[in-house]
């Protein structure tokens, strides 16, 4: 299993690669971001050379998650074959749009939407939407959707030929992660976490990382942005477990990153580098688009905190 967490400012856009298959999870692409972001286009370009995206799965309805530009650029040039979204209601301008673009795709595709409510439909095991990947789901439930961070989709990510997880968590909340703690217990155990609300203070919890145990975390979080993530709160309860925990706003550039999970003859082995493509992807900045052809380099370890 790869992952790719790529570098789109304050938001969120995830490839998962098999070894014929793709998601992307969730498509954050901002239209003027302020500081260097990867080119999407081309990233994607190079990732999914030779793969067949069969799903998107899209965590929450807010801009950072889900917008236009990014389901557009997914759909229209891959058409996936089914999205899965958390059921729930956002009255927004930019998740009517993106909406807008999936009905419009509808038109001349066969594409099936898979909209989750574990309230609504018990169903938690999705085995037969990916010859590659099975997915868990966790969350949400209509008790817990409090806020439209605690209605995020909750899953974890399962390659069926090597059994590496990861974990995607949205923007979900300490109050939910007390909720899904107590029913799933260990369940939730994972290789890999998606830091739930890009590194907030109130995105974790002690119980949580515990059961969850990762080998690494991958924080998707904008540079210079006014929220501050990650909250060094939240990388203390990560670095209790694991002392990988990468985030792609480390340096003024920020930087995106490529974790494998490899199956070896001692178990599975998670290891993470920065991600450039084969050809320049970055703007805004003429040093970036340069170092873009250069080699790939390990990420700048534990995001600047710890030893």
């Amino acid at each position: 299993m790869k992952i790719y967490t790529l570098n789109v400012g304050q938001g969120q856009f995830v490839v998962v690669v098999s070894n014929s298959e793709a998601i992307i999870v969730d498509t954050s692409v901002p239209l003027s971001p302020k500081n260097p972001i990867i080119n999407v286009k081309s990233a994607l370009a190079d990732i999914l050379k030779g793969k067949n995206l069969v799903g998107l799965m899209i965590t929450g309805f807010d801009a950072d998650h889900f917008n236009e530009v990014g389901v557009k650029i997914a759909l229209n040039k891959y058409r996936p074959d089914w999205i899965m979204y958390p059921k729930y209601f956002k009255d927004s301008k930019n998740a009517s749009s993106a909406f807008a673009a999936i009905k419009e795709f509808e038109k001349g595709n066969e594409f099936a939407k898979y909209s989750i409510s574990l309230s609504d439909n018990n169903k938690r095991h999705y085995s037969d939407l990916s010859k590659d990947f099975s997915f868990e789901v966790f969350s949400p439930h209509k008790e817990d959707m409090d806020s439209s961070n605690n209605c995020s989709l909750v899953c974890k990510i399962k390659e069926k030929s090597s059994g590496a997880t990861y974990l995607v968590t949205g923007d979900t909340e300490n109050n939910r992660w007390d909720s899904i703690t107590k029913i799933f217990g260990a369940s939730i155990k994972s290789d890999v976490l998606d830091a739930p609300h890009h590194g907030s203070k109130n995105g974790i919890t002690s119980d949580a990382i515990n059961l969850i145990k990762p080998d690494t975390v991958l924080i998707s979080a904008g540079v210079d942005h006014s929220y501050g993530h990650p909250d060094s709160e939240a990388v203390k309860v990560f670095n209790s477990v694991t002392k990988k925990v990468y985030s792609t706003n480390y340096s003024k550039e920020g930087q995106s990153i490529l974790t494998e999970i490899s199956k070896t003859g001692a178990g599975l082995v998670v290891e993470s580098k920065v991600y450039v493509p084969s050809e320049a992807a970055t703007v805004g900045l003429a040093a970036a688009v340069a170092a873009a052809r250069g080699t790939n380099t390990p990420p700048s370890a534990k995001v600047g905190f710890g030893d």
